[in-house]
């Protein structure tokens, strides 16, 4: 039997962004084809949407790992990389969006209303994309970066305009199937129901939804029993109505302690702030619109409960109504009341003025730093932190197993301004210098060339400025130079004494004797 289930954790990552390519256009006839590598697709997005053939959240209970399709990789012949397919996840009407911390995201109301839970990663770019004027054929592509990854909270609250609140078997099951077309589960023990339980009623002109929200008992604002975990489902309703038992055999109980009892549970629950109305407040439970429905009056000793304490809850200000689920006695009244409360609220939230939201432009400052660097200890030692949207991600982007990918990132970095900075900051060569948080890049900082990469001579996927080069001291030339002259001179004295020996016929040293004798 397929259960209810209606709040779970969601675990949701975005697709990974296919890596560019690397190729060179090779044709007959064609030396110079250039390079012809193509991007990298884009991930796929993860998105919830609202569906109404969805009523429950029982699938991402049993499935709550979610991801999307990743782009694919970049071909050569400039053939670019399918970007990712979008995930659809369809989610019930009334989901409310939170995360970990209870913070709402985003709240989906409404048959198509949709959010974009996850964004998908960026593809990288291939080395067609990256050459210029300068960079005629680069070795190197840019790889793809992961998508968002997130862990959200997805809490459904049902769409009702009333709910039937009441202690468990107080009659609410039954009160919904005599009012409506619902068929509840109905027995004679306490929380029958243990799902919410929806049913349309139309009186005169005017059609609502009626929610029947499991038992409530004194603590259920608390935890207790299950009126935690459904009093969030009475949020969205515009009023209320009490039923209370006027046949209990309970003998500490009566419809006058039941009701208070429910009253301080509604007063106690605290209400999101999503659900404010037009003007921006927010209504607690206790203080919206209510009805009180005195139940099963057909049976013994209801009547005369009913008549005993109708008086007192006039009284206190409210709207009472002697009913019985079983007979169907008082239903027609009590569903216009409901109506004209539920018509009040229509034609208030129409009549009320929006608060619209006031928007702010901010726009982008000119000289707004795009990243910044934050000096810290490692080991006794500095370490220099460079944080920032784009260097983080160029970061990401890097094969760091190509020189040339390296070396075109420093160029990067070196443009954005970040070497400069770590000047001013009191960097020096050989600091230790980490890009990021989270799985940051670490590095020793060795300040770069001012040329780039493009203005050397280098093989394609290389770059001198990191290859290891030291010049020579003053000492370290003369002793190479002294090297070079005593291995000639051992040289010489080999052949020299090979010509003794008869293997040679001349001197080694015949043209320096002539050029002597000539003298």
């Amino acid at each position: 039997m397929a259960a209810f289930v209606d709040r779970v954790v969601l675990h949701v990552s975005g697709g990974t962004g296919g890596h560019g390519c690397v190729s060179v256009k090779r044709e007959k006839f064609k030396p110079l084809g250039g390079p012809d590598g193509g991007n990298g697709g884009d991930g796929g997005d993860v998105i919830l949407r609202v569906d109404d053939q969805t009523t429950t959240l029982l699938d991402y209970h049993h499935l709550p790992h979610r991801h999307a399709t990743n782009g694919e990789m970049g071909r050569g012949d400039l053939r670019h990389g399918k970007n990712g397919e979008t995930l659809i996840l369809p989610v019930p009407d009334g989901t409310v969006v939170k995360t970990r911390d209870g913070e709402i995201i985003t709240d989906l109301t409404g048959v198509g209303a949709e959010y974009v839970i996850a964004r998908g990663g960026m593809g990288g770019l291939g080395n067609a994309s990256l050459s210029s004027q300068k960079r005629k054929a680069p070795g190197f592509a840019l790889l793809g970066i992961d998508g968002d990854s997130r862990d959200v909270v997805l809490e459904l609250k049902t769409v009702a305009d009333v709910a039937l609140v009441g202690y468990p078997s107080a009659g609410k099951s039954s009160l919904i199937a005599a009012l409506s077309a619902a068929r509840p589960k109905i027995a004679d023990y306490p929380f029958t129901t243990l799902t919410p339980n929806l049913g349309v009623v139309q009186a005169g002109n005017v059609r609502f939804t009626v929610a029947d929200v499991p038992g409530l008992i004194e603590g259920a604002s608390e935890g207790r029993g299950l009126g935690l975990d459904f009093l969030r489902h009475v949020e969205r309703c515009a009023a209320l109505v009490h039923v209370l038992d006027t046949a209990t055999l309970e003998a500490d109980r009566d419809p006058i302690s039941d009701l208070e009892t429910i009253e301080a549970e509604l007063a106690n629950y605290a209400v999101d702030m999503s659900f404010a109305g037009a003007d921006g407040t927010v209504v607690p439970l206790n203080e919206r619109p209510r009805l009180v429905a005195l139940n099963k009056t057909d049976m013994p000793d209801g009547a005369d409960m009913a008549e005993f304490v109708r008086k007192e809850l006039e009284g206190r200000g409210y709207r009472v109504f002697e009913v019985s689920a079983l007979t169907r006695e008082g239903l027609r009244e009590l569903s216009f009341a409901m109506a004209e409360l539920v018509q009040n609220a229509r034609d208030a939230a129409q009549t009320a003025p929006a608060v619209a939201p006031v928007e702010v432009v901010r726009p982008r400052s000119v000289n707004k730093a795009e990243f910044v660097i934050r000096k810290e200890e490692r080991n006794l030692e500095p370490l220099f932190r460079v944080l920032g949207e784009k260097p983080e991600r160029w970061v990401k982007q890097t094969d760091f197993t190509n020189d040339e990918a390296v070396g075109y990132l420093a160029d990067r970095l070196a443009k954005l301004g970040v070497e400069d900075q770590l000047f001013k900051s009191g960097a020096k060569p050989g600091d230790a210098v980490a890009i990021g948080e989270d799985n940051a890049v670490l590095f020793d900082w060795e300040p770069t060339m001012a040329a780039g990469a493009e203005l050397l001579a280098s093989p394609r996927g290389t770059d001198l400025r990191l290859g290891e080069f030291t010049r020579p001291t003053r000492d370290q030339k003369r002793t190479e130079h002294q090297e070079r002259r005593d291995a000639k001179e051992a040289a010489r004295m080999e052949l020299e004494a090979e010509r003794k020996a008869g293997i040679w016929t001349e001197s080694v040293n015949y043209k320096h004797q002539q050029g002597k004798k000539s003298e």
